[in-house]
């Protein structure tokens, strides 16, 4: 039996145990796990797991079995201003003698076996077309990638068939980047609130080379150096990193967001970074030693898709708000106490809702945006005229990739559904499901 308290949180009745696993993990993974994890151990506590809650922090053991009263953890989210969480609400009254249940009751572990999310033995079946929420294409035109649950679909771009599932631990990516040489793809996703992972594929022979666990929450926005040597991706932990390609070894952290990073986009010369965030700032990050140089834009709107020009050191960004703006990617000391956007290029008219996706052609002259309002806008980079409208999708798009060769554009989004258009006409030219949906094959459509 269970009792429903306050907001939501459910508290097991006076004959039933506390669970460390359904009661105690939820207000943890709200309230603790972004500072405590094993890659952020602030007082050196991790409350993630239980294996890590059991370890000592550095003022000592976090709990005494059965004695709640001397406890540290309820020391600290205990009173009318509590120690912890130094960010985000307190924890409730009812979260806190709940907490102190489960002490007294012997603080027990019951976490499952096979609790977490883990690679699937075999790929998924769908009965309905998987949501689509991350696309790219292969710099040499040969694979179209794009995500499903737990998996990657690689396709050969030309034929839209798809060759090969890659199957990952992740049930959810968020991102989707060929390296400059096309034969590695990096996907940054996770499990929502239990941790963040990079994936590194060989595109050759579709073996999983890399699978990093790195965060305890989703990542973002993944991006190649133009060297091929490191990836950079935001985070749910409102941090940016870059790590090491090869073998994962952090070699940046940048922590001067205040919310999640969505988008990552390196500027030509691989020593300096752009990051988009729901703060709504465009951050230049030094990447040698991880200086902050400037935000590069005018803090106007959430900003939840970001990507560079091809030949420009131009950046464009879309926003929670529809707004749609191009910047160079440079310092932004010339504005004064007026706040001036002096790198804003070119201002676009407003979208039908928030733009969750941005893609240039591969020459630089054309911008395609698409979001909530369910259609894809394109316009002449140079003048921000409106040169197309793909429509047809049904809800919001969530990814836009452009063909190699500048003379397709495909969408994705939650409808499941990819599609190719003309960017010039807007005319459809394919529409296809990347996998069979209960024995029916994956049709393309010309």
């Amino acid at each position: 039996m269970l009792l429903t308290v306050g907001a939501g949180l459910r508290l097991p009745a006076a004959e039933t145990a506390v669970s460390w696993y359904r009661d105690v993990t939820p207000i943890f993974k709200r309230a603790c796990n972004g500072c405590h994890n094993p890659n952020k151990l602030k007082g050196e506590v991790d409350t993630s797991s239980y294996a890590g809650f059991l370890k000592p922090g550095k003022h000592g053991p976090n709990w005494i079995a059965g004695d709640a009263e001397k406890s540290l953890v309820l020391e600290q989210v205990r009173g009318a201003e509590p120690d912890m969480p130094k960010e985000g609400d307190p924890l409730t009254e009812a979260e806190v003698a709940l907490i102190a249940r489960w002490i007294r009751e012997g603080a027990k572990d019951d976490t499952p076996a096979d609790a977490g999310p883990r690679r699937p033995s075999s790929p998924p079946a769908y009965a309905t077309p998987p949501v689509t929420t991350a696309l790219a294409v292969s710099p040499d035109g040969r694979w179209l990638a794009a995500s499903g649950y737990h998996e990657v679909f690689l396709m050969d771009a030309a034929s839209l068939e798809t060759r090969e599932r890659l199957l990952g631990d992740s049930p959810r990516l968020e991102a989707l980047s060929f390296s400059p040489d096309s034969r590695r793809l990096a996907v940054s996703g996770g499990a929502p609130a239990q941790f963040g992972e990079i994936q590194v594929w060989e595109t050759g022979t579709n073996r999983l080379e890399h699978a990093w666990r790195l965060t305890g929450d989703s990542l973002f926005g993944i991006s190649w150096s133009p060297d091929g040597a490191r990836l950079a991706f935001g985070g749910a932990d409102k941090s940016v990193r870059v790590i090491e390609a090869g073998d994962g070894r952090e070699v940046m952290k940048f922590d001067n967001h205040s919310d999640w990073v969505l988008r990552t986009a390196w500027v030509s010369d691989g020593r300096r970074l752009l990051s988009a965030s729901r703060d709504r700032a465009l951050k230049l990050i030094q990447v040698p030693d991880g200086q902050f140089i400037d935000d590069i834009n005018k803090l106007l709107e959430p900003a939840i898709s970001m990507t560079r020009h091809p030949k420009e050191e131009w950046a464009v960004y879309g926003g929670a708000d529809g707004g749609l703006r191009v910047y160079r990617a440079k310092e932004n000391q010339e504005r004064t106490a007026g706040n001036n956007d002096v790198n804003l290029v070119r201002e676009f008219e407003r979208q039908p809702g928030a733009v969750s996706a941005v893609a240039f052609s591969p020459d630089g002259t054309l911008l395609a945006a698409g979001g909530v309002g369910g259609e894809v806008r394109v316009y002449k980079t140079a003048d921000g005229a409106r040169a197309a409208t793909l429509s047809g999708h049904d809800g919001a798009v969530f990814a836009i990739a452009f063909s190699a060769d500048g003379h397709g554009v495909i969408t994705g989004g939650f409808d499941g559904l990819l599609r190719r258009f003309d960017p010039v006409t807007g005319a459809l030219q394919a529409v296809w499901i990347p996998v069979a949906l209960t024995g029916k094959p994956g049709v393309v459509q010309r």
